[in-house]
């Protein structure tokens, strides 16, 4: 038997190196950073709403002009029918823009965030801002079905890491950043500043500490008081003052008719995700290419916009939506044939516009979906459960709620950015209940969010729990042990590490044919039975449970799998195939873990 060595060429201790070289600086000095990066997302958000006004009046309404409000339904387009034409040509300019300088700034962009964060080192190209903001603005303005915080936040999210790369920040830093100008991103737009802060503690931070809660807060708090002063004090949605039952007064019907909102919410969430799914999916797949594809889409969105303003005198579904959600509040629409055929469409329109190539956010389009379900139930069960006090308003706010919070997964941020718009105490207890039911519903149907499904799809999983350590958003390839011996089973102990390598701790990969057939871990008892007994066979030292894991899985889901199989070190592979002995990279030792756990508290 003859034994081989695997040798990749860099070793850990080159890689442990690489990482200290990063510059690190006082949280003091961060903070200072994630002000800056406020302040420059605040700006972002303030021009990308001016800029969605500027191609909106010029696209759909035939004047050159920046100011407009989303939250007034405007009716016709002076364009009539042709308006049709406004979604398609705009969709083509956004396609050739994404397509050319930037394939990240496609869709939704918070899960390009996230991917960022966790498999990208916290590392999103400066291009991204300008072409999403580009991109983002076109399809809004022309129509799409989608919302305007999500690219806000990739753009916040950009500036960060962009930002921190240029002054060569270290990884868990420039992640700190990056999540900073994400929160700072929403909570400019809503003008809801915890709901920023949670944001980014929810959806993206992987660690909750000083130092990274923080530079995330002081970048939200500058954001919002330059959005403040840019746009007003006042929140995204007037609402008028709506009467919750309180809590001492809580009775059964209203706990029913709120876990039943919370209940239609997460079946709709669930529904939302699978067919953003479904169309993002289904779309590549027609014959014609991008541009062909997109055509497809934006004609059946404006076909849906035309077809509303015949009908309603609006055409509701284009754009953000703020009108509709606006409208249902100050209840000027009340009936329940309106609600429910609005909350089909919009869903439609939604998941058709980023299925073929649209630059937007899903969060409006949550709100929007919401609202119209919370109202249209609000409105029938008023014939059910006459005494749960139950109005047009308060169930769309309820809903609002509970489909972020469902689809999103951020149900804190949900409850808490609800509150802000509405800024009534009274609401919490109604939103709790939603929220968490809508949350359950959701999950039991369909583990990931509509942010996670999409990174799922590539290999790439977000941990759903949120650890206490940044180290943990390393990949495998970080910090595994790249010398390891490489033995054909059945050799001996003479034969895998001869009697040079008696003090060595490499970890032993022993292959059968090709295929890996188990790993001898390092401090194994191998090394000092060698000189005493050279002839045993390797097979012997063999862990009956191999631990084996991509080199791009997070350091979390790694540990995992050790802790399940109580194993002493993982084997590391190179693609996404059944792993065979001749793609093994690396070995995932304790002495590996140790040494990142270590490193990041020199952070």
């Amino acid at each position: 038997m003859s034994s081989a060595t695997a040798d990749t060429g860099v070793s850990s201790e080159t890689v442990a190196a690489s990482h200290r070289d990063e510059r690190r600086v006082s949280l003091f000095i961060l903070c200072l950073m994630a002000l800056a990066i406020g302040i420059m997302t605040g700006v972002g958000a303030v021009a990308l709403r001016a800029l969605i006004g500027l191609i909106h009046n010029a696209m759909i309404n035939g004047v050159f002009k920046i100011p407009y409000d989303a939250n007034i339904l405007e009716g016709p387009s002076r364009w009539g029918n042709w308006v049709i034409l406004s979604p398609i040509l705009g969709g083509l300019v956004v396609v050739y823009l994404v397509d050319r300088f930037a394939p990240e700034a496609r869709g939704h962009g918070v899960p390009e965030v996230m991917d960022a964060i966790y498999y990208k080192r916290g590392e999103i190209r400066g291009v991204v801002a300008v072409i999403k903001s580009l991109a983002s603005a076109l399809s809004i303005g022309s129509g799409a079905s989608v919302g305007r915080e999500g690219p806000i936040i990739q753009i916040g999210s950009a500036l960060g890491s962009a930002f921190s790369k240029a002054i060569g920040l270290s990884t868990g830093q420039r992640i700190t950043l990056l999540s900073a100008g994400a929160g700072a991103g929403i909570a400019a737009t809503f003008n809801t500043p915890l709901g920023g802060v949670l944001f980014a503690i929810e959806i993206l931070l992987p660690e909750v500490s000083n130092r990274t809660f923080l530079p995330v807060v002081v970048a939200t708090g500058a954001a919002t008081l330059l959005g403040r002063i840019l746009i007003g004090p006042n929140p995204a949605f007037t609402v008028p003052e709506v009467l919750f039952p309180s809590a001492s007064s809580f009775g059964v019907e209203e706990a029913i008719a709120f876990v039943c909102i919370g209940a239609l919410c997460g079946v709709a969430s669930w529904a939302f995700i699978r067919l953003l799914v479904f169309m993002e999916d289904g779309f590549p797949k027609l014959p014609g290419g991008i541009y062909a594809q997109n055509i497809i889409g934006m004609t059946l969105v404006g076909l849906m916009m035309v077809g509303l303003t015949h009908a309603f005198g609006h055409s509701y579904v284009d754009g953000v939506g703020y009108g509709v959600i606006q409208s249902i509040l100050d209840k000027d629409m009340t009936a329940t044939n309106l609600l429910v055929l609005l909350f089909v469409l919009k869903l439609l329109a939604t998941t058709i516009s980023l299925g073929c190539g649209a630059s937007g956010g899903i969060f409006s389009p949550s709100l929007y979906l919401g609202a119209t379900l919370g109202a249209a139930f609000a409105s029938l069960a008023a014939l059910v459960l006459p005494n749960a006090g139950l109005t047009l308003p308060s169930a769309a706010i309820v809903g609002m709620a509970a489909m972020v919070g469902a689809g999103t997964g951020g149900v804190m941020t949900a409850i808490i950015m609800v509150f802000e718009m509405t800024r009534d105490y009274a609401i919490i207890v109604p939103v709790i209940v939603a929220v968490a039911v809508a949350a359950g519903v959701r999950r039991a149907l369909i583990s990931e969010t509509i942010y996670t499904i999409k990174l799922r799809h590539r290999g790439h999983r977000i941990p759903k729990e949120r650890h206490v350590n940044l180290y943990l958003v390393q990949q495998a390839q970080d910090i595994m042990e790249r010398r390891f011996i490489l033995a054909k089973a059945g050799s001996t102990l003479r034969e895998c590490v001869g009697w040079e390598d008696v003090d060595d701790l490499r970890a032993i990969i022993v292959e059968r044919e090709g295929r890996i057939h188990g790993l001898v871990p390092p401090r194994s008892g191998l090394w000092r039975e060698s000189v005493n007994n050279p002839n045993r066979l390797v097979d012997d030292f063999v862990e009956k449970r191999a631990v084996v894991c991509r080199d791009i899985d997070l350091l979390s889901l790694v540990l995992a799998r050790l802790k399940r199989h109580r194993a002493g070190a993982a084997i590391v592979f190179h693609g996404a195939r059944r792993p065979r002995a001749a793609d093994v990279v690396g070995v995932i030792t304790k002495r590996a873990i140790a040494d990142a756990v270590i490193d990041n508290y020199a952070d």
